[in-house]
């Protein structure tokens, strides 16, 4: 399989999504290769803050758009397409259930009805939570999962399971070039203060001299890979040729329970008090990480960051936010 990692300096890339956490990274990622990018977003878990910076950048172009609505995109030469919209912790995915769903399930549809249209590849952001409470560890891309259909979780875990099928559908009649990414826990700077992940979670609660809150015993396990390794990934999976057609996990396979990495963040964080427990919500992973053998053979990836060195990072991004809000505060 041909690895082509080169710039496709010509074109437009279209990112739904562009304004979270991990399509802005996305989005500078691309205009940094000099291409043009189109970002579609409502706003419901993206900020303006995130991309503001490209507000003036000539390459760039907003569209204020729910992707459930039918698209309707001008611009000339659009030949890779991104699909990273739609909340992903559960308290924001939680809080409109079928809106979560049909963003997966229509929102997909509409972006690959574009992507045939135009001719363009199409890239779906899968997660590892179409994995569910694993009975498979590590998980690779051939276990089908074990995902409660009917539970709280289910809005985000199905609604991804069928974007998936969509995508699957769409390539094996020819009419698009979908490719799948499952993207296992990924953070780094620009994570909202209020999403309700657990890297977040913990940095936000110990800055603020607060105990950071563990769910169950903490013996859950998680994997973390920083957010420049993941789009580096992502971007991988565009652009190898031919098709994989086949899934592909993309994460850090380093595995840790809630617990150490709370232990982690008090070591890096002096105002940490500790932690406080409350009852596992349901269907919670008991672990998590992922077999990133495919990865490593068809894109010739593998994470570069470290737990340690991305914490630091992260840390220092939320400090700075947390110092900017307090300045403001005073004015």
């Amino acid at each position: 399989m041909q690895r082509d990692n080169g710039v496709r300096s010509n074109g437009t890339s279209l990112v739904a999504g562009g304004a979270g956490f991990l399509g802005s990274h996305l989005v500078e990622r691309l205009l940094q290769e000099g291409r043009r990018v189109v970002c579609i977003d409502s706003f419901l878990s993206g900020t303006g803050d995130n991309i503001a910076r490209f507000a003036s950048h000539p390459g760039f172009r907003l569209v204020r758009q729910d992707i459930q609505r039918p698209l309707s995109i001008d611009e000339e030469g659009v030949d890779e397409i991104y699909n990273l919209a739609c909340a992903a912790s559960p308290p924001r995915y939680q809080a409109d259930p079928h809106h979560t769903m049909m963003t997966s399930v229509i929102g997909t549809s509409n972006l690959l009805e574009l992507a045939a249209a135009r001719g363009a590849r199409f890239l779906q952001a899968s997660t590892s939570e179409i994995y569910g409470d694993p009975e498979v560890h590590p998980q690779t891309e051939d276990y089908v999962g074990s995902v409660n259909c009917t539970g709280p979780r289910a809005c985000y875990d199905e609604g991804k399971r069928a974007a998936e099928t969509i995508c699957f559908d769409f390539l094996r009649v020819g009419r698009a070039d979908a490719r799948i990414a499952r993207i296992f826990n990924t953070y780094g700077p620009r994570m909202r203060a209020d999403d309700g992940r657990i890297v977040s979670n913990f940095i936000v609660q110990a800055l603020a001299g607060e105990r950071m809150t563990v769910f169950g015993d903490g013996s859950q396990t998680r994997s973390f890979c920083y957010v420049s390794d993941l789009i580096d990934g992502l971007v991988r999976l565009m652009r190898v040729d031919p098709n994989p057609g086949c899934p592909v996990n993309l994460g850090n396979p380093g595995e840790f329970t809630v617990e150490e990495l709370a232990r982690i963040v008090s070591r890096k964080i002096p105002t940490a008090r500790g932690i406080r427990r409350l009852p596992l919500p349901q269907d919670d992973p008991r672990r998590r990480q992922p077999d990133i053998s495919r990865a490593r053979a068809l894109l010739g990836w593998e994470p570069k960051v470290a737990l340690d060195e991305g914490l630091a990072h992260t840390i220092a991004w939320f400090s700075e936010q947390r110092a900017g809000s307090k300045l403001e505060a005073a004015e």
